[in-house]
C-alpha cells in the first residue's frame, strides 16, 4: 500500500512539490500543505462552490478533486488572482458590497475572474456564478460587481 505521492503542480505561478496521502483532497492540499487557507470548505460535497478554485483555467470545486489528479497541472486559489493587487474583479466586489460574511467570497471571486478571461457575457456568467452559493448578497451585487469588473477590464489602456 502506498502511504505517500508525490504532486507537482503550479500553484499561483510556482511550481510546488507535495507529498501526500494517495486520498488527499486537492482542497486539503491548498489549506492544509500549502498554507492557503482563502479556499474555504463549505459542504464537503461540491454544492456549495466556497472551494472553488481554477484548474488549468477552469473552476472546480476542490473538495471533490484529488489532490494527485492535479499533478503537472496549473491551479490557481483566490490568492493568486491578483498580480501582487487584488484582480478587477476582487476590487468591484467590494466597491459593491458584493463581500458581507465574506465565506462565500474566494469562490465567487475565482469563479467571476474566470468567466471574465473567458469573456463571458450576461446570462451565461448568471450561469456560471450560480454554483457558487451565498447567503447573504442575494446576487445582484456580486453580478453588479462582475458587469463593473467586464467593463474595467475590457476598457482601453
Amino acid at each position: 500500500m502506498v502511504d505517500r505521492v508525490t504532486v507537482t503542480l503550479t500553484l499561483n505561478g510556482e511550481r510546488r512539490r507535495f507529498e501526500v496521502p494517495p486520498g488527499r483532497r486537492l482542497l486539503d492540499l491548498l489549506r492544509d500543505d500549502a498554507g492557503l487557507t482563502g479556499t474555504k470548505e463549505g459542504c464537503g460535497a461540491g454544492e456549495c462552490g466556497a472551494c472553488t478554485v481554477l484548474l488549468d483555467g477552469v473552476p472546480v470545486t476542490s473538495c471533490l478533486v484529488l489532490a494527485a489528479s492535479a499533478d503537472g497541472r496549473e491551479v490557481v486559489t483566490v490568492e493568486g488572482l491578483g498580480s501582487g493587487a487584488l484582480h478587477p474583479f476582487q476590487e468591484a466586489l467590494v466597491a459593491r458590497g458584493g463581500v458581507q460574511c465574506g465565506f462565500c467570497t474566494p469562490g465567487v471571486a475565482v469563479t467571476g475572474a474566470a468567466a471574465l478571461a473567458r469573456g463571458v457575457t450576461g446570462a451565461e456568467r448568471t450561469r456560471l456564478l450560480a454554483g457558487n452559493l451565498c447567503r447573504c448578497t442575494g446576487y445582484a451585487k456580486i453580478l453588479a460587481a462582475l458587469d463593473d469588473a467586464a467593463e474595467a477590464v475590457d476598457a482601453p489602456a
